[in-house]
């Protein structure tokens, strides 16, 4: 899990619970992506947050949770 801290002092990060965050303070939340099931398609697709393009589709939800991780984590 990586941090990234701004010079204002807040933390930006891919939520995990490897590291208890609530030790540093208050903690806000948003989501960066939605994973949803396409009935048509009968695949799990991830979206961005604001988008409404699929950026990555696949049969295996957890593929579809393992890209999510990895490119958000190169964002």
């Amino acid at each position: 899990m990586t941090l990234d801290f701004t010079s204002d002092g807040h933390a930006h990060c891919l939520y995990d619970e490897a590291i208890d965050l609530h030790t540093l303070g208050r903690l806000q939340m948003r989501r960066a992506s939605h994973i949803e099931f396409n009935g048509l398609t009968q695949q799990w697709e991830v979206r961005l947050v604001g988008e409404e393009a699929v950026v990555f589709a696949d049969a295996s939800r957890q593929s579809c949770l393992e890209w999510e991780r990895e490119y958000l984590q190169g964002s």
